[in-house]
Parts: C-alpha cells; sequence; structure tokens
C-alpha cells in the first residue's frame, strides 16, 4: 500500500498541478490522522497530501517528523511552533506569516511516534526528489543510497526525466540502476542494471554486489532442490570434521558431543558420600579415571554417551555441507559474480595504477631535493649535510612572500626565483667561508657542514619559533585529479612532477648546452685537465655549490606546499637525497633521477605491503640500499672521470 502511495506522490509531484485546496485545508480535513497518527493512519494522510498536492507538503513533513508542528485546541489549526519561554512563534503553515503568543496554554505539541516517522521521512524523500532547491535534492539521494529499498525505485526514475542539474542527474541515474539491481520486478531488469554497475567502482556498487551475493553455510541429508549454491562444502578439506559435526549438532541433525567440561559437570552433579558411581573422588585425578567414571554413568543411562570420531565423520559424510546464495535466482547470482570479477580486475589495475602515481610522486620528491646535492658531491666531492638546511630555507622564503603577497599564485612565482636567489648566496658564502678550506679532507668538511645545519635550524627557530608555518597552494592547486574511487593524486604533487621534469631539461640544457655546463663537466670528469686548459676550478667549485643550494631552495618552496615547514623540515629528506644520489650515481643527473625513480618506487612497494608502518618502509629501505651499494657501489649510472683523475 505504501509503495503505491509512494510512487503516486513522485509522479503527482512532478506534475503541473491547479491546487483546490490549501494545505491547512488538506489537514482540517484529515484533522485525526494529523493530531493523533498511527501506522494505520498515516498512510491515508499521505495519500490525502499527494491526490492534489498544495505547496509547502515536504517543509510540513519535515516539520511534522521533527514534532515541530502545534495544533490549537480552540479550532484544531495547525502552526509550526518555536518554543520562545513560556509562550510560542507561531508560523502560519500557508502562509508563512509569524505571531508571538506569551503563554502556550491551549496548544497541543504534536509527537508521531517512531513507527510514523520513518513512514513520514521515507515521503519525505520521494518528494524530496524533485524539490526546486539542490542542496534538498542531493539531501533526498544521500538518505537513499544509505537506506536503499524497494518503494523509493519507482519515485527515483520519475525524477530522472526532469533533473535539471547534470551531476545530480548522474546520480540519480547511477542511484536508480542499484536499486534496480536490488529490487528490479524481473530478472532480466536486475542482470541488465548488474551488468550495467559492472563497470564502477565505488564502495556503493562493491556494496549492492554483496549483497545480490550475501551467503549462508547449510546442511542436510541431501542437497534441497530450490536453493541457490554457491558451492559445496567438503569435510576435512574446507572444514574439520570436529566444525562439521558442530553444524550437524547446531541443526539438529545429530547429538551433541562430550566435552571436558560436560564430564567435569555430569560427575560433580552425581557425587554422595564422596564417590561418583561407586568410585571414590580422590582417583579421579586423572583424564582416564575421570572418562572412565563418565562412561559408568553412559552404562548406567544417567548422562549422554560420548560421540567417537569414528562416528562423528560417519555423521558428516552422510550429509551435504554447502554455501548457498540468499539470493533465489541463480541467473542474477551470476551476472553479480561476473561483475565482480569485472569490478576486482578493474580494482586491481586501478590500485596499482594509484600506487605507480604515489611511487613518482614521491621520486618526484626526492628528485628535487637531491638534484641539487648530486651535482655538489659529484663535481667537489663534499658531503653536504647542511644540504636540507638549504631546502628548509627556501621554504621560509615562499613563506615570507606569502606574508607580503597575498596572492598566493604570484607568490609563488615570485618565491621560486627568490627562494634560488637567497640559497645560493647563501650557498656561495658557505663554499667562501667553510667548504673552500675544507676540499680533500672528507671528515672535516662533514663535521662543519653538520655544524652550520644545526645552527641554521637554531636561527630559523628562533626567528620562526618552533610551530609548522604555512605554506598555502592557490586554489587552483587545491583537490585532486579523480580517476575513479581508486586512483587520485593532488594537484600538488602533479605540479611538484611537473616541476621535477622542468628541472631535469633545465639542468640538462646548462649541463648540455651552456659555457658554465662544458665547464662544470670538464672539472667533473678531470679537474687538473681542466685547469691546464684556463678554467678556474675554484670558480666552478663555488658557482656549482652555489647552484646546488640554489636548486635545493627553490625544491624547498615545491615541498613546502606539500609538507609543513619547520626548522627540523631539512633533516627530514638530508638522508633520502644521500640514498638518491648515492644509488643513481654520484654527479650524474641522469643517474639522480634513476635513484629517485628506484627509491621512491620500491618504498612505495614496501608501504603497499604494510601500509599502517612508514616508519618501517624507511628502515626496510635503507637496508636495501646498503644490499644495492654492496652489488654496485658506483650507482646505476657510474661517473666516470673524477675516479681517473683522483
Amino acid at each position: 500500500m505504501l509503495r503505491a502511495l509512494l510512487i503516486c506522490i513522485a509522479i503527482l509531484f512532478s506534475a503541473p498541478a491547479a491546487f483546490s485546496q490549501t494545505l491547512q485545508e488538506v489537514l482540517q480535513a484529515n484533522s485525526g490522522a494529523v493530531s493523533s497518527p498511527s501506522r494505520g493512519t498515516v498512510d491515508s494522510l499521505i495519500e490525502a497530501l499527494s491526490a492534489n498536492p498544495p505547496p509547502g507538503v515536504p517543509e510540513f513533513l519535515e516539520q511534522w517528523r521533527d514534532r515541530n508542528v502545534w495544533m490549537r485546541e480552540s479550532d484544531g489549526m495547525f502552526f509550526y511552533a518555536v518554543e520562545q519561554g513560556d509562550g510560542l512563534v507561531l508560523t502560519d503553515i500557508d502562509t508563512g506569516a509569524e505571531q508571538t503568543i506569551d503563554d502556550d496554554a491551549g496548544f497541543d505539541q504534536l509527537r508521531p511516534n517512531a513507527g510514523v516517522r520513518r513512514v513520514v521521512g521515507s515521503a519525505l524523500v520521494q518528494f524530496l526528489l524533485s524539490d526546486p532547491d539542490i542542496g534538498r535534492r542531493e539531501a533526498a539521494l544521500t538518505s537513499i543510497s544509505r537506506d536503499p529499498s524497494a518503494d523509493q525505485l519507482a519515485p527515483l526514475r520519475a525524477s530522472i526525466e526532469d533533473e535539471p542539474d547534470t551531476d545530480i542527474l548522474a546520480r540519480k541515474v547511477q542511484l536508480e540502476r542499484q536499486l534496480t539491481a536490488q529490487f528490479g520486478d524481473t530478472a532480466a531488469e536486475r542482470i541488465e542494471a548488474i551488468e550495467y554497475l559492472s563497470g564502477d567502482l565505488s564502495v556503493e556498487v562493491r556494496g549492492v554486489l554483496s549483497q545480490i551475493l550475501n551467503a549462508r553455510q547449510g546442511v542436510a541429508p541431501e542437497l534441497p532442490q530450490d536453493t541457490n549454491v554457491a558451492r559445496i562444502l567438503e569435510p576435512g578439506e574446507d572444514m574439520t570434521i570436529d566444525e562439521a559435526y558442530a553444524l550437524l549438532v547446531d541443526a539438529d541433525l545429530a547429538p551433541s558431543t562430550v566435552s571436558p567440561g560436560d564430564i567435569k559437570t555430569a560427575l560433580t552433579e552425581r557425587i554422595e558420600d564422596g564417590q561418583v558411581n561407586g568410585i571414590p573422588v580422590a582417583t579421579l585425578n586423572t583424564d582416564a579415571a575421570r572418562i572412565a567414571a563418565y562412561q559408568s554413568l553412559v552404562d548406567a543411562g544417567e548422562a549422554a554417551p560420548f560421540i567417537t570420531p569414528e562416528e562423528r565423520a560417519a555423521a558428516a559424510a552422510a550429509h551435504v555441507f554447502y554455501v548457498s546464495y540468499t539470493e533465489p535466482n541463480s541467473d542474477i547470482t551470476a551476472a553479480a559474480e561476473e561483475a565482480e570479477r569485472a569490478i576486482a580486475v578493474r580494482l586491481g589495475v586501478g590500485q596499482a595504477t594509484d600506487l605507480t602515481l604515489d611511487a613518482l610522486s614521491l621520486a618526484s620528491i626526492y628528485f628535487l631535493a637531491a638534484i641539487g646535492l648530486a651535482i655538489t658531491f659529484g663535481v667537489m666531492g663534499v658531503i653536504n649535510m647542511a644540504h636540507g638546511e638549504f631546502i628548509m630555507m627556501g621554504a621560509y622564503t615562499g613563506y615570507v612572500v606569502q606574508l607580503f603577497i597575498p596572492d598566493y599564485t604570484l607568490s609563488i612565482i615570485v618565491a621560486l626565483p627568490l627562494a634560488f636567489a637567497v640559497t645560493f648566496g647563501a650557498g656561495v658564502a658557505m663554499e667562501r667561508l667553510v667548504i673552500r678550506w675544507l676540499y680533500h679532507r672528507p671528515l672535516e668538511t662533514l663535521l662543519a657542514t653538520f655544524g652550520i645545519s644545526i645552527a641554521l635550524q637554531q636561527l630559523a627557530k628562533n626567528i620562526f619559533g618552533t610551530q609548522a608555518r604555512p605554506l598555502t597552494s592557490p586554489d587552483w592547486l587545491a583537490g585532486a585529479w579523480v580517476l575513479n574511487d581508486v586512483v587520485q593524486i593532488s594537484y600538488i604533487r602533479i605540479a611538484i612532477f611537473v616541476l621535477a621534469l622542468i628541472f631535469l631539461a633545465l639542468i640538462l640544457f646548462i649541463l648540455k648546452r651552456t659555457r658554465l655546463g662544458l665547464e662544470v663537466r670538464a672539472v667533473t670528469q678531470n679537474p687538473g685537465m681542466a685547469a691546464s686548459m684556463g678554467i678556474n676550478p675554484d670558480r666552478i667549485n663555488m658557482l656549482t655549490f652555489g647552484l646546488g643550494s640554489g636548486i635545493a631552495g627553490i625544491a624547498g618552496v615545491a615541498i613546502g606546499l606539500y609538507a609543513k615547514v619547520t626548522s627540523e623540515m631539512g633533516s627530514d629528506y638530508i638522508v633520502q637525497s644521500f640514498m638518491t644520489v648515492v644509488v643513481g650515481g654520484v654527479g650524474n643527473v641522469w643517474g639522480t633521477l634513476a635513484g629517485a625513480s628506484l627509491i621512491g618506487f620500491t618504498q612505495k612497494g614496501i608501504e603497499w605491503f604494510n601500509p599502517s608502518n612508514t616508519l618501517a618502509a624507511q628502515t626496510f629501505m635503507i637496508l636495501f640500499v646498503i644490499l644495492f651499494i654492496q652489488f654496485r657501489p658506483k650507482g646505476i649510472v657510474a661517473l666516470k672521470g673524477r675516479a681517473a683523475g683522483d
């Protein structure tokens, strides 16, 4: 009955109507059903409201469900009301006019019970499917998706044709297919809907298929004729004999077995004068003695007999154990199984694609963080432990720029070259003041740069404090690129990937197409021969160190958009940067790219096996790098020249 009423509601609500009665008049004609509703009277009221629906029916159903409708006792008129002190603020149901009364005497609040509210809520959803307010339509669809039922299908279909919003329309069509798959009138209709859903990876669709393929375990002397069997279970293979016999006991197809607890209870209940059936209690201190005493009770007919393993196996072999679908139509479950398999394949491909995108993103971050270190380490052989602090300086430069330029797009455009300039200058100053005096002294260089990194961290804490500072991305970088419910990647990560490609091309251009690049490569391959050809190695070392530091500054801006900006952020990337350089090959751009890719993909692969523990993934990553350099100590792309020069 209710289903027919709801269908009528949706069809009539979507059609133009000339209202012959106001909402108040309809309610007055059904006053008893409104003031004293029950599951029996609410259907008649909804039928009256849908016969020629006046304006305001959805709002009335909402207010009635939420117990905001009051009745004036003197004339039986209904109002929306809000309590205000001892009085009420009344709203006319038809006109919306408000009036305030100081005393609520003479007014009764209508309080429909939970069953009536459920019926009203279901009817309300149908009305809201065609409500002019898009927010109400979205809320109705959300309500249906949370608690789908067969009586929602026809009204949902009726609301699709006149839906003006394309996004809402797509959602309605998808939800209609889900409801049809579950509650369609014919098997062919349901199978068609299931096949349509086989290309959807959403959680909702997988839930629908799971409901259709819901199964239960059963046992019987023979396989029931009208059962949609999913599979037959073999005792001893798919389950143990004891588990199979327990199912027989639960189905009242076999007597219960006797457990040690049952034996103890039976013996305890029959203790008389320190004996159990003539056996002294003091002798029942072993399992064998207790079993023998219990057997004497069985022989006397005072206890349930033992079920031997042979008897349990024979009972299991005499019955059929199976798993059956709750859906009786085998064609429907076969279509659902096929759809589930198709979704599983697409899901696997999607997860692999998502993992690949995450790995590319992580590799891009490592490449940006390590490329400057690769240049300085490769050309000069300097172990710069302060490289991470140049990344930190670049990130803080971006933060300061945003303090003065509130336009986030413009601030990023300004911050990138400014971060390069700041960290380039800091790198040149560090090379001139410290590094140049420590060439060919790796231990002293490591200690000196480590001390500089600590000093720079403390300086950042003194200036910016210890709390993380925001480096806000522009609005066009907000959100994520979503392919489906499985594959998505944030626009910030895409931007970092693009930035990494730009830097790769730029650095290759500098090294391959400019005089500075020619001199850098000459010094890298053989500094002595380069000096004899008129190249100043000190100048090249200074510029190269500054270039590597400047690139780290730009990387800091990019990483700051993705990660937190703190004084310790550089230490989060220094280890990965060195691993990237060592694995890829010292001083080689392509090697750095290869190293970043290998580490990024390997780390994401390790995280895939244990996604809840990223720290363990990083630990295994370090162990992998240690093993890798045992077999390839010069990295993936070994540098040629410096070793010969040295």
